[in-house]
């Protein structure tokens, strides 16, 4: 892996090409077996959930999720359709809902399964993207993720890291930010962990409203996808999509999606929203939760809106 280990710079450039090397050199096909399924969710085991429920000492519970909106924006623009259909029933009068939605994209608070995004016609540990067909996907579904992520959560604040309200579009973090966070917080970052990053994006839209986030989005370093396997870090999450946008990289708009869920086999959670998690963390001076997040068991399904929960 010594390719990854060196800082781009303007001789040693990030390329489509050495995106491509660095999937086979941090693949972690055939790691948990040739029929694997769940990638790195294989690092939560049951020593790991029952070291986070010891976490919880508050008994402070924060949704990590966004409201689904129902309104169209520059950033989503296929809103939840709600249709509500009153009727009377068995001597009762009912109300029931038909909800149509799209949930990957900006916007909404969702996990991507690991059927997500192919890489060369294949998926994560070798399973041909022709398993994913217009009624489901036949391997790695959301279904696989359906007993839950139960495990420690880590929040790394970039803003507060930096002393700014919010991160803007020239910033990009990298592993540096990682070890400069875990030095100010005595926190480490560990295996089976969920590391979840703040940007500031929520705090960045209240002061200057709603902006195109396909065209200025602050992501991850893609040297920041060895880190991540160096710490076997079992999700991670932002209140972005971890990828940068624009990515800098020529012919490939989403590296850090490509390198985590074909090469690692590594749920992401996009769309968080961490304001109301990154205020309890200040001020209880802890940035190590419970995390429990559960998908919808859809069958087939490449991921799933989902409503993540920390807990002190």
């Amino acid at each position: 892996m010594g390719t990854i280990a060196q800082e781009p710079n303007k001789e040693n450039p990030i390329t489509k090409e050495v995106i491509s090397e660095w999937m086979n050199e941090l693949s972690n096909w055939g790691r948990w077996g040739k029929d694997d399924e769940l990638g790195t969710l294989n690092l939560i085991t049951p020593k790991k959930r029952k070291e986070a429920a010891s976490l919880v000492t508050e008994g402070i519970s924060i949704s990590l999720a966004r409201d689904i909106s129902k309104k169209a924006t520059r950033n989503n623009p296929h809103p939840l359709k709600q249709s509500i259909t009153l009727e009377a029933w068995a001597g009762h009068n009912w109300a029931s809902d038909t909800y149509t939605m799209r949930y990957h994209g900006n916007d909404y608070s969702h996990i991507d399964a690991l059927c997500h995004i192919f890489y060369k016609g294949n998926m994560y540990n070798g399973f041909s993207q022709n398993l994913v067909k217009k009624n489901g996907a036949e391997k790695l579904d959301i279904q696989k993720m359906n007993t839950g992520i139960f495990t420690r959560g880590i929040l790394v604040d970039m803003p507060l890291l930096k002393n700014v309200t919010y991160l803007k579009k020239e910033d990009i973090i990298k592993p540096e930010h990682m070890v400069a966070w875990e030095k100010k917080t005595g926190i480490k970052i560990k295996r089976g962990d969920v590391l979840l990053i703040r940007t500031g994006r929520w705090s960045r839209s209240k002061e200057e409203g709603v902006w195109n986030f396909g065209e200025d989005a602050v992501g991850l370093h893609p040297t920041m996808v060895k880190w991540l396997k160096e710490r076997d870090v079992a999700v991670i999450g932002s209140d972005g999509v971890s990828d940068k946008y624009p990515s800098g990289i020529e012919g490939l708009g989403a590296p850090i999606h490509q390198l985590l869920l074909v090469a690692l086999g590594m749920p992401l959670l996009d769309n968080l929203q961490l304001e109301a998690l990154a205020a309890k963390a200040a001020s209880l001076n802890r940035w190590e939760f419970l995390f429990v997040a559960a998908p919808l068991r859809i069958p087939g399904g490449t991921g799933s809106p989902i409503n993540p929960i920390a807990t002190f």
